[in-house]
């Protein structure tokens, strides 16, 4: 009974230190986390330096530091990949903190977080989209912008992915047998301005090109049976090869 009496006491001894270490860690100044913050990015431990900041802008809301805090922030998501975090603090440092001297390079890096998010453009039609609207109402916005070259040539690749993926989904369509909805892809938000001769296809992983195919065709097709969709008959049994619905616009929702 005592070996059991000192276990219990032990571990319990161990709660109420871990707890206690826990509850020393309220009420810190704002250098004191900011300086925690910096650590852990510097040591690319970016979880706990979230939680850092999550404690400098709760418990010190006002505090001058957590201009510089949110913007380093950012700036240390885009460099590890996780640029919808990037984004979202940019958000908020664009809301909360950006002059207008400040705002320009802030909207670039948040759209540039935007069009880095975007590794396998076919994947993602409505990121596509979105950076095409910021990135045109970028360069409305600073029509004399430093970074209006990047701007461009980020524009100039989405709208050759957005052109590219509805050629895809057109040529998906047509092996399917249903040229209606072929015909409306085919035929949606065309790029005069490309020609596709001088355009290279993406390159698509091998791995991945096993699973998905190249966006035109693939190695298994040859096993999937010749089904026709159900649902795409009408009452007689005809298909209706009926284009997809385009979305509703924001303003109607």
């Amino acid at each position: 009974m005592k070996y059991k009496f000192f276990i219990i006491a032990f571990f319990t001894g161990l709660f109420f230190a871990g707890c206690a270490k826990d509850v020393s860690e309220y009420n810190k100044p704002a250098a004191f986390w900011y300086e925690k913050m910096i650590h852990a990015v510097s040591n690319s431990s970016l979880e706990k330096a979230d939680g850092y900041f999550s404690s400098l802008q709760s418990e010190h809301i006002g505090s001058p530091l957590l201009e510089e805090a949110t913007i380093i922030m950012a700036q240390a998501h885009m460099e590890v990949g996780d640029y919808m975090l990037a984004e979202h603090f940019l958000d908020e440092y664009i809301r909360r903190f950006a002059d207008s001297s400040e705002r320009e390079f802030s909207e670039y890096l948040k759209l540039r977080a935007k069009f880095m998010a975007l590794p396998n453009p076919r994947r993602d039609q409505t990121l596509i989209h979105d950076a095409l609207i910021e990135g045109e109402a970028f360069k409305r916005s600073y029509p004399r912008s430093y970074y209006l070259p990047a701007v461009d040539t980020m524009l100039v690749k989405l709208y050759l992915a957005r052109a590219n993926l509805n050629k895809t989904i057109s040529n998906l369509y047509e092996r399917l047998d249903k040229p209606k909805a072929q015909e409306f892809y085919a035929n949606k938000q065309l790029e005069t301005w490309i020609n596709w001769d001088e355009v290279e296809a993406p390159d698509t992983s091998w791995f991945r090109e096993i699973f998905e195919g190249d966006g035109t065709s693939s190695w298994y097709a040859f096993l999937l049976p010749d089904t026709t969709n159900v649902i795409a008959k009408d009452v007689d049994g005809n298909s209706k090869n009926t284009p997809p619905l385009e979305p509703l616009p924001a303003s109607s929702l």
